[in-house]
């Protein structure tokens, strides 16, 4: 996993933002968290993540995107939960799933038939109209394809090797006790999930399935289509000038629940 600075001024708060698979800095760095160091993580061909460098924040505020939403809490499940404010938006801890993430065809038949013009096609349905999709190519990713190919079918097969393919009905005692023993040591809960009612890579019913059921979390139904400047303005900047207050009546009015 790549861990990118693009504000470091030794702030007591650290903004940590996990994108989606096959990003990069590029259409993130402009943003600009009040009062707080901004660091990008990217590039899940590996979960390794040095932690060392959270020792120094007194706050670690998380926003997580996409298949980021996974990654963060395996990649974080070392530090103390009460230096974390996590944020989910368009992703699920369970990324590939048929009622709760990617349907499970849909992911594999992606990676199987994954191209440089399937995956404009991708990128495309990422936004939620053409204007939002040539905004996005002005800032798109610059990473090559062989490599983002590698990642989306690494985090395929370490998806089911740490948690288990739910369609393998064998059982094997050894296997399910790592399983469970994954589950339990990554069980980390968001503390909010925007869940975009627009968005064509994560079906909005399995987000919500997927976060329904957690005690603490509070989903947040928006009209955001899987990639939404406006959001990431939000999530990644603006949001971190409210108060409080301000904060949850933002969040009512964005809320189509």
């Amino acid at each position: 996993m790549k861990q990118v600075y693009i504000i470091k001024k030794n702030n007591p708060k650290l903004l940590l933002f996990f994108a989606g698979w096959a990003a990069d800095e590029t259409p993130f760095k402009q943003y600009c968290p009040q009062g707080m160091d901004y660091m990008i993580c990217y590039d899940y061909r590996t979960l390794d993540f040095d932690t060392s460098i959270l020792e120094q924040y007194r706050q670690v505020n998380v926003v997580a995107w996409s298949m980021g939403v996974w990654a963060a809490p395996i990649a974080l499940a070392s530090v103390p939960k009460e230096k974390l404010l996590l944020i989910a938006f368009n992703g699920t801890i369970t990324p590939i799933g048929d009622t709760d993430g990617i349907p499970e065809k849909t992911f594999r038949d992606t990676l199987s038939g994954l191209t440089p013009a399937s995956l404009q096609k991708f990128l495309r349905r990422m936004c939620k109209d053409s204007n939002a999709y040539k905004a996005f190519m002005e800032v798109t990713p610059r990473r090559d394809f062989d490599e983002i190919k590698e990642e989306l079918r690494l985090i395929l097969e370490r998806y089911f090797d740490m948690f288990g393919d739910a369609n393998n009905k064998s059982y094997d005692e050894e296997k399910e006790d790592k399983y469970e023993a994954n589950i339990e040591k990554y069980n980390y809960e968001y503390n909010y999930a925007f869940i975009g009612k627009n968005d064509r890579i994560f079906p909005p019913e399995n987000m919500e399935m997927n976060f329904c059921d957690l005690i603490d979390c509070h989903p947040v139904l928006t009209d955001n289509a899987h990639y939404d400047e406006s959001m990431f303005r939000f999530l990644l900047q603006d949001m971190w000038e409210m108060t409080a207050s301000e904060f949850r009546y933002h969040v009512k009015t964005i809320n189509i629940e």
